[in-house]
């Protein structure tokens, strides 16, 4: 049995700074091109973590359209979003391009009334308060 000489051998990981710069640009592009943003464990479907699913409730709850991106999926996507952020946990949340916190701080807001306003203020629309 011959092997063929010169067969491509498959590619190891992407050099760091390339990787580093794909990513970043990846991450950027879906935050400042989508509303809202929510980087979690899991799908907004099937929540992978106890913290992400508080966050997708929360935004079910409060009526607000979302895109949910699992870090599960990639290493490298989770650890260039604690990058991207400078904030070291999952889930995390974006509204118009600006991050807005974890599970704890969006909870928090959630209870005191601060995120619904945050997206009335952002101009984001929350069908839960649309039909008033």
């Amino acid at each position: 049995m011959d092997q063929p000489a010169g067969q491509a051998k498959p590619q190891g990981v992407v050099p760091q700074k390339e990787a580093n710069m794909s990513i970043e640009q990846f991450i950027d592009n879906e935050v400042k091109s989508n509303d809202v943003v929510l980087f979690m464990k899991g799908t907004p479907q099937f929540p992978q973590c106890g913290f992400s699913g508080q966050v997708v409730q929360i935004l079910d709850h409060v009526g607000v359209g979302y895109k949910g991106l699992n870090v599960l999926e990639s290493a490298e996507l989770r650890n260039g979003i604690k990058e991207y952020s400078n904030w070291p946990t999952i889930p995390q949340l974006y509204v118009k391009g600006e991050f807005v916190g974890g599970c704890d701080i969006i909870r928090e807001m959630f209870q005191a009334g601060e995120l619904q306003q945050l997206f009335v203020d952002k101009g984001v629309t929350v069908n839960a308060a649309a039909s008033a």
